[in-house]
Formats: structure tokens, C-alpha cells, sequence
């Protein structure tokens, strides 16, 4: 069975989306019958998905394709590009990290997308107008035309039957993010200058359903009223977003600066050491889709206090996590909660055997051979692709060498 697997995003650093892309990678490459995996990412992602997926088997091939930054450019090779590339890869099955434009006639085979979330309906201020509606549209588009989808959690299923038609709702099962006990390895700080002292921990993009103010705010309650040392730091790792300029704001504002360190493009293993050494992981969120720093943090031992959302819940109920339900007095609850779990030692790591790689591969294997066995995308009317087309999705010319280091085919 040979995968593609499209990754294609904005983000040159990792961000869920692309971690979700790697550890499924990595997943599918436990199975047998898996002959290829063909993860394909923009040029800029290449460095950090090899180093995320960090696998030597020969049966891992990662490209990198040339296309424009813009949101334009990236959707319409998804929509263009995408169906003439797995066709010269002779993919079984092509699977989209995230919901893109798909032209279902175009493709030779079944699709399955990753729902990870129902952000355009459940937190539009992520987007904004007027590219709230647009995400709304794509969203759609790409669930009606895909064969399968996958959901990252209950939660997000519960919430697609909700908004969703039947025949739309009918395709969709729930296929957990994969998420593993990462090895014990040395690794540096990722912090700079430090020197041993305490630290929060928030992993969050920059995003109003992450609260990042709200954490900022509940570190300054704990930090004014004496009830954390005076040197202990806030350590907020995502990538950018709309809610950066706010975030500096804040900061500027509450003279909190020296205070708060704003980490992006670390690597898994500084990530690992992060949650491993921090005081408290905070993740005080409006709405998740799944929530992969929680399932992190139960899997390092962090001592974990979130906001009481279903998607957290999900993940179940351990000693050293405390949920904390969101109102008016949230940042008064958080800082209490933190105050009570911080007397408590951290926790053993948590098992999460329903993340781990055999089952989430044996779920997903279940679901593309599903697809193949009803023969879906095999009876449509497949257009032959224009010249252009051709010139814009062949890759084998820019096939390279294997790399040495690792056995991994890729595109320059």
C-alpha cells in the first residue's frame, strides 16, 4: 500500500498540523503492509519535517515542492497540483494533514482527510473577516469531496455530526492523534541565559483560543501576590499569529517582558526537555480539538493545569492534572489550582495507549482499506492533465539521491 501524505502548509516551523503529519508518518511505517510513505511539504518545511519524523526507513520518501507562500498558491496546488503528483506516485491512498480544496474527480484513488477541529464555526475571531468565510467554504468543500475523514478526537466527530449533512457526517470516523513517550535524551535548554531558574510552561500557537493573555495574566496574579518566586519565568513556545501584536501589548503594558520568553522553531528534542523541567504546564484554551501539549505533558509527568473543555477531558483524569473551569473568576481558579498542584510532586508519566503508534496505524490502515475494498475513487472519471499541469506536478525529474544520513528520498 503506498501513502501520500500532503502536508503543504504556511509554517516553516512546526506547528500541530505538521507534527500530526510526522508522527502519522512515523505510524504508517510500523505496518508491513505499507510499502511507501511519500510525505510531500513546501521547501520551507523540509528541514523541519526530516528532523521531526527523524525515521530511516527506505520506504520513507519526503518531497519538497516549489510553490508560492501565499494562501492562493498553496490551495490551488492542493486543488491543481496535488492529483497529477499521486498519480505519478501511484499512491493507494491520499491523505491531507488538514482540510485543503480537493477536485475529488481528479484524483485515481481514495482520499481521506484529518479533521483536527471546527475552528471557523467555533472560534471565528481566529480568522477574522473576511477569511473567516473562506476557511468556512474550503472546510466544506474538501469534506464533501473527500472518500474518508478522520477526526483527531470525539469531540471534534461530535462536533462535525452536529454541523455537518448526513452523507458528510456518514464518512467521518475518529482516529486519535498520534502521540508517543518521547525517549529520555540529553538535550540543552532552549531557553536563553538560563541559569536553573523555575518556569511555566504554555505551548500554544498565537491564536484566541489558546488564552495566551489569560496565561500571561494568571503568571502575573502569582507573581505580584509572592506566591511564586520572583525570578521564575513564563516560557510561551508557538508560532506566530493573530494574536501576536496583543501578546506584545500585554507584555509592554503589564512591564511583564523580562518575565515571559516567547519561544518558536525549537526542535522536538528542546521541546521534550521543556516539558520535562518545567514547574507547571498551563493550557487555559477556549476550545481544542484534541490538545497534543496536554497529552505531551501526561506522557512527560508534568504537573498539568487546563481549562475544563471536552477535548482535554477526553484524554482522562490523573493526580497531576487540575481542570479548571473558564468564567469570571478563571484567572483567580488557575492560580489557586497552580497553587495546590505545585506542593505535589510530579507525576508518573501517564499511559496514553490509545495514542500510541500501533493503534492509531491499525486505525488508520482499517480506514484506507475500507475505502479500497468499496472501491471508492476508483469508478470516477479521471481528467488526463493538461501540459501545463504536467510541467507544474512532475516531480520525478527532481528526484535526488538517497540521502546518506538517513535514507530519505526527498525534492530540492
Amino acid at each position: 500500500m503506498k501513502i501520500v501524505l500532503a502536508a503543504v502548509s504556511s509554517t516553516e516551523h512546526l506547528s500541530g498540523v505538521t507534527r500530526h503529519a510526522a508522527n502519522l508518518t512515523r505510524c504508517l511505517l510500523t505496518r508491513p503492509e505499507v510499502s511507501a510513505v511519500h510525505l510531500i511539504v513546501a521547501r520551507w518545511q523540509h528541514a523541519s519535517l526530516r528532523e521531526a519524523v527523524a525515521c530511516s526507513d527506505p520506504r520513507l520518501h519526503i518531497h519538497s515542492v516549489s510553490i508560492g507562500r501565499s494562501m492562493f498558491a498553496r490551495n490551488h496546488w492542493y486543488y491543481a497540483d496535488l492529483p497529477s503528483i499521486a498519480a505519478q506516485l501511484k499512491a493507494d491512498v491520499v491523505h491531507l494533514a488538514y482540510p485543503a480544496p480537493m477536485h475529488r474527480r481528479a484524483f485515481h484513488c481514495p482520499t481521506v482527510v484529518t479533521l483536527h477541529d471546527l475552528y471557523p464555526y467555533d472560534i471565528p475571531e481566529n480568522f477574522g473577516l473576511p477569511k473567516v468565510l473562506f476557511h468556512r467554504i474550503v472546510l466544506w468543500q474538501c469534506l464533501r469531496a473527500a472518500d474518508g475523514i478522520a477526526c483527531v478526537s470525539d469531540s471534534t466527530l461530535q462536533r462535525l455530526r452536529l454541523l455537518a449533512s448526513q452523507p458528510v457526517a456518514e464518512k467521518a470516523a475518529r482516529i486519535y492523534n498520534c502521540v508517543e513517550p518521547a525517549p529520555l535524551m540529553p538535550s540543552r535548554t532552549p531557553l536563553p541565559h538560563w541559569k536553573g531558574e523555575p518556569f511555566f510552561l504554555c505551548v500554544a500557537q498565537h491564536r484566541r483560543n489558546k488564552n495566551i493573555v489569560l496565561t500571561m495574566g494568571i503568571f502575573q496574579r502569582l507573581l505580584r501576590r509572592g506566591e511564586i518566586a520572583p525570578e521564575t519565568r513564563l516560557v510561551i513556545v508557538g508560532v506566530t499569529g493573530p494574536e501576536t501584536t496583543g501578546i506584545y501589548r500585554f507584555l509592554r503594558d503589564e512591564n511583564l517582558s523580562e518575565k515571559v520568553v516567547l519561544l518558536s522553531g525549537i526542535t522536538n528534542a528542546e521541546l521534550q526537555w521543556l516539558y520535562r523541567n518545567c514547574e507547571v504546564l498551563l493550557a487555559p484554551s477556549i476550545v481544542e480539538g484534541f490538545g497534543l501539549p496536554v497529552a505531551e505533558g501526561l506522557l512527560a509527568g508534568c504537573r498539568i493545569v487546563c481549562s475544563d473543555i471536552p477535548a482535554f477531558r477526553e484524554l482522562g483524569s490523573y493526580d497531576n492534572c487540575r481542570y479548571v473551569a473558564l468564567g469570571p473568576s478563571a484567572e483567580e481558579d488557575f492560580a489557586e489550582a497552580i497553587g495546590v498542584l505545585r506542593e505535589e510532586p510530579r507525576g508518573k508519566p501517564a499511559d496514553l495507549s490509545q495514542l500510541s503508534p500501533p493503534v492509531i496505524a491499525e486505525e488508520c490502515i482499517r480506514l484506507y482499506r475500507g475505502l479500497l475494498v468499496s472501491g471508492a475513487g476508483s469508478s470516477r472519471s479521471v481528467r488526463r492533465p493538461t501540459p501545463a499541469q504536467k510541467d507544474r506536478a512532475s516531480i520525478s525529474p527532481l528526484l535526488k539521491g538517497r540521502d546518506r544520513e538517513n535514507g530519505i528520498r526527498h525534492l530540492l
